[in-house]
């Protein structure tokens, strides 16, 4: 089985005595595996197991621990995540276990599938029995280990620390591991299980804390915030706040001292390079291909106009050829010819070659006629429209409906621009009128733009009003606060709503005709949105409004139009500021200490159960009352162990909480193991170096010969 790591194998596996134990941390965090008697293991990796597969021939590996970055590129990682055999510090993924135990031998320098030393492996205090189990049988079965024992890695640690000095026979060891905590009590250097506690908040929890709190802070930077590089910021910038809520109020008033207790991180950062100012050659050289490019263009652009032209008489050669030709042919035959040409009557090719000819002259750039000739030409082309339909055919009445749209349509072109004719002279003489008044007495002319300002905001604010409030002016609203849709309709627009009720009414009756009769379109004309008369008004009063704005705003340099009322004017939009090295920092304040509280206070993040403090007044109250007096020298005697007390202000914090839980007086010391970290393998070591370790073994006869309840009772004893 292939493996993907940096760790370089033991080679002197062979050198070692075969009743030498092998000694095995196998905590929740890193998996530590070395030879009994030594001071530090020999391999250390992180205990989790990845199976990517490679990109190009779909092989498996297994990635063990930490990867070498520059081979995992290779593999395609997206389907496989890291996983871990623990839950809750317990082994239950006994496939992941082996994978781990195949990698830890292979390491040390196990020679084939048979590990000839007895094993010590540390496992959490009060293992099931069923993991024990599953252990034993894969250590046994897979491995072929003449002999196994089971140690707590927080009793190794105090035991370890209690032959040096730094704590007594009688104390607490607080070990906050990574994803559990426990409080064990000991007296006279053996633990008290029955009166141990355990609560499931540990290092894993403060980091992915970390992890979310910086991500919801820096989302565009979410893809640095790694699990590895967050564990890192966690170790090196959290720290225990001796009062949690002071230290809060102190980030938030924002002072001094809070601004120094900010930590950075500076991501890597490349200042773009500075925009130099072009020389004159470069100018020059730019302006040369900026012509050359509009050369070209407008060449492309005589082309296309060339080419259009060319359609065109060609489309009006053809147009007078048929017109000719059309002359020729009398008045019945007119149908019969125009069939294959596709188009109805005479009246439609002139109407064409009227276009046409408007077209050509647009794109030879000519004078074209105005459109009032135009229209008023059409006009006179219409001789079926006064005719009665009774004297007419049916081709002729299909022409007679086709000419009758076509008026209507010109007249009301003609009429809408009759009408914006009549607007802007209008508008000149207003003007005229203005400039008039504004030269004979411009500070009255000034205020009377004012005031006729302040009258059209204020009733086009009141017809808002009353749109929104149906109508209630007078101040007699609905005493339930809003308005039934009904109130809200003015008389025009019930009047349309009275009128799509009548139809939906009637045309559900039988088969749908609307549309058929003329009174229909009328109807419709009716209930259309367009013609209501008030919708209209508000366009006029808010354009004038825009107006004297407009004028306001060149008269008088202190005048601000409301907002809700100008005319939107398109706004320069901000550019884009050049990104700077303060982009790329990612600032640790309030997390520094607001992370690690929830070893304290895990209801931070939802866990209900208790804190370090609480757990240590928990495991205190477990012993009877008379035992006041080994009470005391048990929290005379806290020693922390484990990854996560290590952080600054832990012993401080621990010390204050256990103080506050118990009686005043109480003597009260809490130290920190020497290397909480290494001091469980190292005491473990000790243990299987030491001639009793044989006693405490079982091999495989002895387990299948006294089965799992002889396992369940087994206990390592530490006081030898």
């Amino acid at each position: 089985m292939p493996f993907i790591s940096k760790i370089q194998r033991q080679t002197d596996y062979s050198l070692f005595s075969s009743t030498c134990p092998i000694v095995i941390d196998n905590g929740g965090s890193y998996f530590r595996i070395g030879w009994a008697g030594e001071s530090d293991p020999r391999v250390i990796f992180r205990n989790i197991v990845q199976r990517p597969r490679h990109k190009s021939t779909g092989e498996t590996v297994s990635v063990v621990g930490d990867h070498d970055p520059a081979l995992l590129k290779y593999f395609d990682c997206t389907r496989s995540g890291p996983r871990s055999a623990f839950d809750n510090n317990v082994v239950y993924q006994f496939e992941i276990m082996e994978y781990i135990l195949d990698f830890g031998f292979d390491r040390l320098g196990v020679e084939g599938s048979e590990v000839d030393h007895p094993v010590l492996i540390t496992e959490c205090p009060c293992n099931p029995v069923q993991s024990r189990c599953r252990m034993a049988e894969l250590l046994f079965e897979s491995y072929g280990v003449p002999s196994v024992a089971y140690g707590v890695d927080a009793a190794f640690s105090y035991t370890y620390n209690r032959h040096r000095g730094v704590c007594s026979e009688d104390g607490l060891a607080v070990c906050s591991g990574f994803s559990t905590s426990h409080v064990i009590p000991f007296v006279g250097g053996a633990p008290v299980y029955e009166s141990c506690c355990r609560t499931n908040v540990g290092g894993y929890h403060v980091t992915d804390y970390l992890k979310q709190l910086l991500s919801l802070k820096y989302p565009q930077h979410m893809s640095r915030l790694t699990w590895e590089k967050v564990e890192d910021l966690k170790m090196e910038h959290c720290y225990i706040a001796q009062d949690y809520v002071s230290e809060v109020r102190l980030f938030q008033n924002g002072t001094k001292e809070a601004e120094e207790k900010i930590r950075c991180w500076q991501l890597p950062f490349t200042p773009p390079p500075a925009e130099e100012q072009p020389s004159e050659e470069e100018i020059a050289r730019k302006a040369a291909i900026k012509e050359k490019n509009g050369q070209r263009l407008r060449e492309m652009a005589e082309k296309k106009r060339a080419n259009r032209i060319t359609d065109l008489e060609n489309q009006l050669r053809g147009l007078e050829f048929l017109l000719r030709q059309l002359e020729k042919v009398e008045e019945k035959d007119v149908p019969a010819f125009l069939s294959d040409t596709g188009y109805m009557s005479k009246q439609e090719i002139e109407s064409s070659f009227t276009k046409v000819t408007q077209s050509l002259r647009r794109a030879k750039r000519e004078q074209v006629e105005s459109e009032e000739k135009d229209d008023a030409a059409l006009a006179e082309k219409y001789p079926l429209v006064d005719i009665p339909d009774n004297m007419l055919t049916a081709d002729q009445l299909k022409e007679k409906k086709k000419q009758i749209f076509l008026k209507t349509t010109a007249e009301g072109r003609q009429r809408a621009r009759q009408k914006r004719n009549e607007e802007e002279l209008h508008r000149e003489r207003q003007n005229q009128l203005d400039e008039e008044r504004r030269l004979e007495n411009p500070e009255l002319y000034l205020e009377q733009l004012r005031i006729k300002y302040k009258e059209l905001s204020e009733k086009i604010e009141q017809r808002k009003r009353l749109r929104t409030n149906g109508g209630n002016s007078n101040g007699n609203h609905n005493t339930s606060g809003g308005h039934g849709r009904g109130e809200r309709l003015n008389a025009a627009q019930k009047e349309r709503m009275r009128l799509l009720t009548t139809a939906a009414f009637d045309r559900g009756k039988g088969e749908d005709t609307f549309g058929a009769k003329d009174e229909d379109w009328q109807l419709y004309s009716l209930m259309s949105r367009d013609n209501d008369d008030e919708d209209e008004g508000p366009d006029e009063d808010e354009a004038e409004l825009a107006r004297v704005s407009s004028r306001l705003q060149e008269l008088d340099s202190t005048f601000t139009p409301k907002s809700e009322f100008v005319l939107s004017q398109p706004v320069d939009i901000p550019r884009a500021r050049p990104l700077t090295k303060e982009d790329f920092q990612i600032l640790l304040g309030v997390e520094r200490f607001r992370c690690p509280e929830i070893l304290f206070r895990p209801n931070l993040i939802g866990i209900d159960q208790a804190g370090l403090d609480e757990m240590v007044g928990v495991s205190m109250r477990r012993f009877l009352p008379k035992d006041e007096g080994l009470k005391e020298k048990l929290t005379s005697s806290i020693l922390l162990t484990g990854g996560s007390c290590l952080y600054p202000g832990l012993s401080e914090r621990l010390e204050s909480g256990v103080r506050m839980i118990r009686p005043c007086g109480t003597p009260i010391r809490v130290v920190r193991a020497l290397d909480p970290i290494l001091d469980a393998w190292r005491g473990a070591s000790d243990f299987a170096a030491s001639l009793h370790f044989a006693e405490q073994t079982f091999s495989k006869m002895d387990y299948y010969e006294k089965g799992e309840d002889w396992l369940r009772g087994y206990k390592f004893r530490y006081t030898l």
